[in-house]
């Protein structure tokens, strides 16, 4: 199963949805015993339709400003790459009934915005928080750090909360506290260098066509 960060401490509806397709999908474990039923966790990916990359590349095309919610918004990076992994890893690993959560680098929305316009007479405008909208994400509860562990591969993972689904003992935790992208966050340097790394920094010859072809 795939889910969103927006199931973790959900505030919404679609957030509350997502939390319980989580639990249905893990535990029909229970009821088919003979299949392996995992769940990813990740947040935005980056280019993805709908978020905040294609948004940015367009006010800048317009001429600016690039509009931002809170100064303080934070997100996790991930690359659609490290996403496709991220299923990989947990069809291919993961134990049954267990979340897997790619480790992602984070970076405040302001960054993103200052690493996009360079050194273009382009200004940021701070619109306020949409309803709903989170500071930051989360994607591991502080109740689930204390059944994450982080695997051999690279990846957080989150044992099922079902006794009827957990194979004995849980294994030791390896997270104190929630996972959230407010914790370890790219410098501007670090947020323009994973852009380069990824393709995304605006360019009025190439962008478009690049993410039209990464997100279809």
């Amino acid at each position: 199963g795939v889910s969103t960060d927006k199931a973790c401490k959900p505030v919404n509806v679609m957030g509350m949805t997502k939390a319980i397709q989580e639990r249905i999908f893990t535990s029909a474990n229970v009821l088919c015993p003979r299949t392996r039923f995992v769940c990813v966790r990740y947040g935005n990916v980056l280019a993805s339709r709908g978020s905040v990359i294609p948004l940015f590349h367009e006010q800048i095309r317009n001429g600016g400003p690039l509009t931002i919610t809170d100064e303080n918004m934070t997100r996790f990076l991930l690359s659609l790459e490290d996403a496709v992994d991220t299923v990989i890893a947990a069809i291919t690993h993961a134990q049954v009934g267990e979340t897997f959560i790619p480790i992602a680098p984070a970076a405040n929305m302001v960054n993103v915005a200052k690493a996009l316009i360079g050194k273009r007479n382009i200004g940021i405008k701070v619109i306020g928080i949409r309803p709903g909208e989170k500071l930051y994400e989360s994607l591991i509860s502080e109740e689930e750090s204390f059944r994450t562990y982080r695997t051999a591969y690279g990846y957080y993972a989150i044992q099922p909360i079902l006794p009827e689904v957990q194979k004995g003992v849980l294994k030791g935790r390896d997270l104190i506290g929630e996972y959230s992208s407010d914790q370890s966050i790219l410098d501007l340097e670090g947020t323009i260098a994973l852009l380069e790394k990824n393709n995304l920094m605006y360019d009025e010859d190439n962008v478009y066509d690049e993410i039209n072809e990464m997100i279809g």
